[in-house]
């Protein structure tokens, strides 16, 4: 029988947000997107690369692979899932994208920027990793927490994994700093180094819930030919059973354009900074450093909010936010002011990716034991809008030659977004905080 609320696996589940968003802080947000910028370039020094025989804009070949590594993903993970349900055993899967991505991360050790291709496909295979693994863990979430604690939990879980990255960029910030006291050849060194750590830091502390979650397997966890053409029917079963979820199939719209939004900030933002604002070094690092911070409130405030006013308020709040936001961010031309508007990024970007997956968790139907099933489709949802929020991205900077006009587009997906998220109904539970519309 399934525990719901048990301290030690709850804590557990959150030291996986504490194991791997080191890879979101260090490999996409802060020290990668820097160090790719800054020595990914051509043999005049300019910003466009070979690529395969191919030349192309550096910014842009990295964000057409972070699309291209979703898309893949978005590709297996529904078979997948299905196989996780009907064998019971979703850890192993979970083990195995994490440990791709942790070997990914400590590949990138090994470019230097003359290695333009392999250093493109490690990035490429850490996020497939990264994102791989998160449906398996995202539907343990209502197998562990009843529906009364999920923002709680969610938001737990996010917080943990701010201050983790946070802990771990601080002290790969002073090995850059202070590299030759630390016996580094160059700040080039120490900073390759820190994508080593990054790949070890994720696998280590991964053991804990490897440990301590639990396997409800059936069929003694074995991936079987039977096996196999089971996880399609199940992936078939949540399918068709989604047809009639009007409100689950409501809400999933609504995330996939604001969540559009919300990734592509989070995953080029500091290419935006760098490019456009000028913003380097330091003070680029200062800034996510500060986002990181903020972001452990945000996912607590919006989560206290939902208890108030309910999980489809406070989610309107923040889209709001973001639109303004972003429709912001094409006016910014000072480091002073891109400062503010990450602060206020910061703020609301812990909530609703917390209030998001606890928000979907609850609108799972209780009789289902299908999580990872259902959670592959909030995840190939995730994915999807990755896929064509970098995609879109990198077209729109490549037609137009000015990154400044995604602040623009991006500003439009928060709106379609936030339409949509008015027609979602969320069902009535005294047991939970969600209120009737």
């Amino acid at each position: 029988m399934r525990k719901l609320n048990d301290a030690k696996i709850i804590n557990a589940w959150c030291m996986y947000d504490w194991s791997n968003s080191v890879y979101n802080l260090v490999i996409t947000s802060a020290i990668f997107p820097s160090f790719y910028q800054t020595y990914a370039v051509g043999v005049d020094g300019s910003d466009v690369v070979i690529f395969f025989g191919y030349e192309m804009i550096n910014s842009v070949l990295y964000s057409y692979a972070l699309a291209f590594s979703f898309l893949l993903v978005t590709l297996f993970l529904p078979l997948l899932s299905g196989i996780a349900d009907y064998s019971g055993n979703k850890k192993i899967f979970m083990k195995g994208f994490t440990y791709l991505g942790s070997a990914a991360c400590i590949g990138l050790f090994f470019f230097d920027g003359s290695n333009i291709e392999f250093g493109i496909i490690c990035s490429m295979l850490a996020s497939i990793g990264y994102a791989g693994s998160l449906v398996f863990y995202d539907a343990y979430l209502p197998e562990i927490a009843s529906k009364d604690r999920t923002d709680q939990i969610s938001a737990r879980g996010y917080s943990m994994g701010y201050l983790g990255s946070v802990l771990l960029l601080v002290s790969v910030i002073v090995c850059i700093v202070y590299y030759d006291a630390l016996g580094f050849s160059s700040q080039k060194e120490a900073t390759r180094m820190s994508f080593l750590v990054v790949g070890l830091w994720w696998a280590l502390f991964a053991q804990i819930p490897f440990y301590y979650l639990p396997t409800y397997a059936n069929n003694n966890g074995r991936v079987t030919k039977n096996v196999i053409y089971n996880g399609y029917r199940e992936i078939l079963k949540v399918w068709s059973a989604l047809k009639q979820q009007v409100s689950l199939r409501t809400y999933l719209l609504a995330f996939f354009f604001y969540n559009m939004g919300v990734q592509t900030v989070m995953l080029l933002a500091a290419t935006f900074a760098a490019k456009v604002i000028g913003m380097k070094g330091s003070s680029l690092v200062l800034v996510i450093l500060v986002i990181q911070l903020v972001a452990i409130v945000g996912a607590n405030l919006f989560a206290r909010l939902s208890r108030l006013k309910g999980n489809k308020f406070s989610l309107q709040v923040m889209v709001l936010i973001w639109i303004m936001a972003c429709f912001s961010a094409y006016f910014v031309y000072t480091q002073g002011q891109f400062f503010v508007l990450a602060v206020v990024v910061g703020l609301i970007m812990g909530g609703i990716q917390a209030l998001s997956r606890a928000t979907y968790s609850k609108l799972i139907p209780d009789d289902t034991q299908d999580h990872a099933s259902y959670f592959s489709f909030y995840d190939i949802t995730y994915n999807i809008s990755v896929v064509l929020g970098t995609f879109t991205y990198g077209v729109v900077e490549q037609l137009t030659r000015e990154m400044r006009n995604n602040a623009l587009v991006l500003t439009s997906f928060f709106i379609a977004g936030f339409i949509i998220l008015y027609f979602v109904k969320m069902p009535f539970n005294k047991t939970a905080s969600i209120e009737q519309d």
